[in-house]
């Protein structure tokens, strides 16, 4: 304690010192003018206005941001093709679309999966799968959100790929009738 007293009593004289200080001002030759906190040949002391200064207004403390209003708005229908359930059988290419009415709206936001990766950016509404296509079954899914984040539309469908095999039955060449 002992030793911070004197700092602080000094820390005080300085801050004190430097608000009543005097400052100067001397007009040079070509009309500048040279400013000093101390005395300067051909300088006059000058009064120098305290810096202006910003106080915000003081908050109420009730201010409360405007919630969101409740969306109503419902897609009459959300579709996406190949319907559910498809077979496609040695196929180059699958295309993939979202339907929905009415249309999108802009500040809604699609995702389109195919086998749970996305496909395209979001606000993708086709796509289109190309060989080589695996055989199996395949999955589409669509989510739309609106610009808060609540899904409006949500729809999945499945589709088979089928390569029949060399001594499959459905790859074997049929005789002819006689």
């Amino acid at each position: 304690m002992r030793r911070s007293l004197p700092i602080l009593v000094l820390g005080s004289l300085c801050v004190v010192s430097t608000a009543l200080a005097t400052t100067y001002m001397r007009v040079e030759k070509d009309g500048t003018k040279t400013y000093s906190d101390r005395p300067i040949p051909g300088g006059q002391p000058i009064d120098v206005q305290p810096a202006q200064g910003y106080s915000a207004p003081v908050s109420s403390g009730n201010v409360s941001r405007p919630e969101p209003q409740a969306d109503t708005f419902r897609y009459q229908s959300c579709a996406v093709t190949p319907e559910n359930d498809s077979t496609f059988t040695n196929p180059d290419m699958v295309p993939i679309a979202v339907v929905t009415n009415p249309s999108v709206r802009p500040f809604d936001t699609v995702i389109l999966t195919v086998d749970g990766r996305s496909v395209g950016r979001p606000g993708t509404m086709s796509y289109t799968m190309t060989a080589p296509l695996d055989r199996g079954t395949h999955t589409v899914s669509v989510t739309i959100t609106d610009q808060f984040g609540n899904q409006m539309c949500s729809v999945t469908s499945a589709f088979h790929v089928m390569r029949p095999g060399v001594n499959s039955p459905a790859a074997r060449p049929h005789p002819a009738p006689h």
